[in-house]
């Protein structure tokens, strides 16, 4: 009679996952590149693999899990963005004599179409005709429009947008280039229109099929004025570019007395910032509830709705103005309450630009554990709005045709030298996998390194 212990088939099996994960980190790409790789098997309850997982290493947008999580546990998912909209003085006759102020909540969400909602009251008051000012009351925040280690040419990208807690449109201006005829200007649509910014158009349709199109503004100089430049084959589709705006709360304002005049409501004052007075009376608001929020912050890797996010943990919790210290404060509390040491890690934004930034693979996979066991709605959210191998957001192009494919549920991660993938992957024994792949102090193209990222979680997604 045989005797086998019920350890073996697993034991061999996690070997057999090991061997093949130090496989691919065996490649000549790892001489001069650092590799952090942690494993986690959520169903069995223990490693399968860890390599340099204390190691502090940047985490560009895989920081976002810790915001997020952050997010949702103290402030919850029903918590409301609030903009509000006030007014001074008094209505008579369809005129008010005083000034409009908005305050602005922290709304990733807002949009052009928000402003119909935030100006019923003035309609419902039968105002037609407002005799003063408009300001935008951004005092709720500090005056630091970036954050800590950002970059200075990363502007005028939408990867680095000026932060305000009055924002729309994601502070960005979307341009859609379209061919014309043959020699002649490229057609140039900007959404949305708005006398805010200038433009020019410099690009050319041409009959080659090749296109160049270049989209930028006066960013080092901090002007808002729009240029096209380069050109497009006549038989090209769309050409579609976004870009961040400098003052997002003039911005706003902007958007909002355009908005007034398409409503009939006349209006001839300045428009500026100031904090709201004391003698206002409520007359509009628009709300967004966080849950909305986590679908684009983690699917698209929206650098704006994190830092939003992190700078009203900051007000929710210590006060106004806000600011990203008190923010990562909220953080730290995460790390504290899932055993760790904040001390042991520097995190200095909420949405990972920050070279600044660095924690450990063994810090993100705590977190992709303590959401799994101790917070099972909140996991099912993130999960949901992580990413999905060959399907949609950041990984919509990645892992297809593998076994990772429509499985993996993860967070991207990049910056100039880094790439990260944390999240969670279903193997073939229909186990739940907690994982995360830090690479950093490369030269080459990202490519590369995510190419190797997407090796281990096809062998992650085959473990038996």
């Amino acid at each position: 009679m045989f005797f086998f212990s019920v350890n073996v088939f697993p034991q061999k099996n996690i070997k057999n996952l090991q061997s093949k994960i130090d496989q691919v980190l065996s490649d000549e790409f790892f001489n001069s590149t650092i590799a952090s790789v942690s494993v986690y098997d959520l169903t069995s309850g223990e490693y399968l693999y860890q390599k340099n997982t204390d190691l502090l290493l940047r985490p560009a947008s895989n920081l976002k899990i810790l915001t997020t999580t952050a997010g949702l546990l103290f402030l919850g998912p029903d918590y409301n963005f609030t903009t509000s909209l006030y007014y001074t003085g008094q209505i008579s006759g369809g005129i008010l004599l005083g000034d409009l102020y908005i305050v602005g909540g922290f709304d990733p969400l807002l949009t052009t179409n928000d402003l119909d909602t935030l100006i019923i009251g003035l309609k419902q008051a039968g105002i037609k005709n407002i005799v003063g000012n408009i300001y935008g009351d951004v005092s709720s925040k500090d005056s630091l429009f970036w954050g800590a280690g950002w970059m200075w040419d990363d502007d005028p990208s939408t990867d680095a947008p000026y932060l305000s807690p009055l924002t729309i449109n994601e502070n960005s201006v979307k341009i859609i280039c379209r061919p014309g005829e043959v020699d002649s200007l490229v057609r140039v649509e900007l959404i949305p229109n708005s006398n805010y910014y200038s433009f020019k158009n410099k690009a050319i349709t041409i009959a080659a099929d090749s296109s160049k199109i270049k989209v930028t503004r006066g960013w080092i100089s901090r002007k808002n004025n729009i240029s096209v430049s380069g050109y497009l084959s006549q038989n090209a589709e769309p050409d579609t570019n976004a870009i961040n705006l400098y003052d997002p709360a003039k911005y706003f304002l902007s958007l909002f007395t355009e908005t007034l005049f398409r409503n009939h409501i006349l209006f001839n004052g300045s428009i500026d910032t100031a904090k709201l007075k004391g003698n206002s009376y409520l007359i509009g608001l628009c709300k967004h509830r966080l849950s909305e929020a986590i679908d684009p912050l983690l699917k698209d890797s929206d650098n704006l709705y994190s830092e939003l996010l992190l700078y009203t943990l900051a007000k929710e919790f210590y006060g106004e103005p806000a600011n990203a210290e008190n923010g990562v404060k909220m953080v730290d509390s995460l790390i504290t309450l899932i055993g760790k040491n904040p001390k042991n890690y520097r995190i200095v934004d909420g949405s990972g630009v920050s070279h600044y930034n660095l924690i450990t693979s063994d810090l993100i996979i705590e977190v992709l554990k303590y959401l799994y066991y101790n917070k099972p709605d909140f996991y099912n959210l993130i999960y949901k709005s992580f990413p999905v191998a060959g399907v949609d957001g950041t990984l919509d192009e990645r892992m297809i045709g593998t076994s990772a494919e429509n499985n993996v549920h993860a967070k991207t991660g990049t910056l100039s030298g880094v790439s990260c993938l944390s999240g969670y992957v279903t193997a073939k024994n229909d186990h739940t996998l907690a994982f995360s792949i830090m690479i950093q102090n490369y030269i080459t193209k990202s490519k590369i390194a995510k190419s190797f990222e997407d090796e281990i979680c096809n062998v992650l997604a085959n473990y038996k």
